[in-house]
């Protein structure tokens, strides 16, 4: 199938060749059809294999027909990260390079004024994250009943990831009748669930079992000690042993490990980078533009890098940390291995990872090969305390065992060697408590084993049988 045979515009069309690009992907060709007839679509695929251009092209289609007003845009493309809405809008100037069409990109850490002028002009395409689009809609610059198609790009993370609050926000302030689009990676039963309230009779459009990861990829696992400064080491000797290292992006679950790591890799020399969510957009963006341009090898980001992000030619991945969440796994090894390419990943494994890396192999549905020994993982709880039935079991093996020791086996050479055996302290036999003065002191008192503590010549007079 050629993009001809889509339905697309003759504008488009010619982009589309210009971009070098000749047969649609699996997920374009099921999925543009049905956009072009105007129906909701939810759409799931593996990362990288172009769910972006699935709605970008028949949206630029659809759009040249009419023309937008100020402060209403005809269309609204929602995204969780500024990375990922700032690449959407490079997409419609790359797809709509025949167009004269308007863009506007609402993301923070830039101006509200430079913003607000773009929409006054009014917005053909309007591409934002959730919290900066309610600012101006509160603001009053912007109205949205005018707009005809939505977009939630991504839409397991722009709904488990407490954006529902401000979707059902937005979503009331569209018009009833516009058409919606939901695309993503993965898409869980109950995130299905929250979907299905804001599309009206979607057809579902699944290239690849949800949650599924690329062939292309080459994926290892590799154990480490729980200590940090021993996972560096580990990660530094699998970059000095990666097999045709280009570049690579090293994940981390915390924003602090990931300026950790960063300094690391600096201190050994490393052409290293750092992105996470708290650097001003000015740093994120020469970052990323470093990374993409080979200014930089080596990226270390938390999830904000995970999703979507478009570098077609990353080598490698590395999970410094496992995710938190398993369906974290699929998409940033998804930075690896897109467009056909072969890529390899490795995840350092530590023994109190056990729980995220089953959760993983259970949600990919297979098992992800060791490169080294196996890690040995930890049978501790959480605390490091051993489990409730461990810490039983191992109760009732001491006392079984201070039960079945002989009484007395000191032989007079033992004897010399060793001091004399104490009495096992169960709970019927502990000493009294001491009080809380020296002179409520009560003192153990030993005796051999023909005259033992507690018989009849102990008790207190006025307690005998009389």
């Amino acid at each position: 199938m050629t993009f001809d045979e889509l339905g697309l515009s003759e504008k488009v069309l010619k982009s589309v060749e210009a971009s070098g690009y000749t047969k649609p992907t699996p997920i374009q060709a099921q999925a543009i059809p049905h956009v072009l007839k105007r129906r909701d679509v939810l759409g799931i695929a593996q990362t990288g294999t172009g769910k972006t251009a699935s709605f970008t092209l028949p949206m630029l289609s659809m759009l040249e027909k009419g023309r937008a007003r100020a402060r209403m845009p005809r269309t609204l493309i929602l995204e969780p990260t500024r990375e990922l809405a700032a690449q959407v809008a490079e997409n419609f100037k790359k797809y709509g390079i025949y167009h004269k069409l308007n863009v506007a990109l609402l993301i923070g850490g830039v101006s509200f004024v430079e913003q607000n002028k773009i929409l006054d002009r009014g917005a053909d395409v309007l591409i934002a994250t959730p919290g900066r689009l309610l600012d101006h809609f509160e603001r009053g610059r912007l109205l949205m009943n005018g707009v005809e198609i939505l977009v939630i790009d991504e839409a397991d993370r722009m709904l488990d990831m407490g954006f529902v609050p401000d979707i059902e926000r937005i979503v009331k302030l569209v018009p009833f009748t516009r058409q919606t689009l939901f695309f993503s990676a993965t898409m869980p039963k109950e995130i299905e669930t929250i979907a299905a309230k804001f599309l009206q009779n979607p057809v579902s459009v699944a290239v690849a079992a949800a949650a599924s990861t690329s062939d292309t990829i080459t994926q290892r696992a590799v154990s480490a000690p729980s200590k940090d400064y021993e996972k560096r080491q580990v990660l530094r000797s699998l970059l000095e042993g990666a097999e045709g290292l280009k570049n690579a992006i090293i994940f981390c679950n915390r924003k602090v490990e990931v300026a950790n790591i960063y300094r690391s890799l600096q201190r050994h020399g490393y052409s290293v980078g750092a992105l996470h969510g708290d650097m001003d957009q000015k740093s994120r963006t020469e970052t990323l533009a470093g990374f993409k341009n080979n200014d930089i090898q080596l990226l270390v980001a938390s999830d904000v890098a995970a999703r979507g992000l478009d570098i077609p030619d990353v080598s490698h991945v590395f999970n410094f940390d496992v995710p938190v969440n398993a369906e974290d796994y699929v998409h940033r090894i998804g930075r690896t291995g897109r467009a056909g390419r072969k890529g390899s990943s490795f995840t350092i494994v530590t023994p109190k990872d056990k729980k995220g890396f089953d959760a993983i192999e259970k949600l990919i549905d297979q098992k992800i090969k060791w490169q080294g020994d196996d890690v040995e993982f930890s049978t501790k709880g959480k605390h490091g305390k051993k489990p409730v039935a461990e810490k039983a079991a191992s109760k009732t093996s001491t006392d079984k065992t201070s039960t079945d020791r002989p009484a007395n086996n000191n032989t007079p050479e033992k004897a010399a060697q060793s001091p004399a055996p104490q009495p096992s302290r169960s709970q019927n036999d502990r000493p009294p408590r001491r009080g809380r003065g020296r002179d409520n002191q009560v003192d153990l008192i030993l005796t051999d084993e023909s005259h033992p503590f507690g018989g009849e010549e102990h008790i207190p007079a006025f307690m005998r049988a009389k």
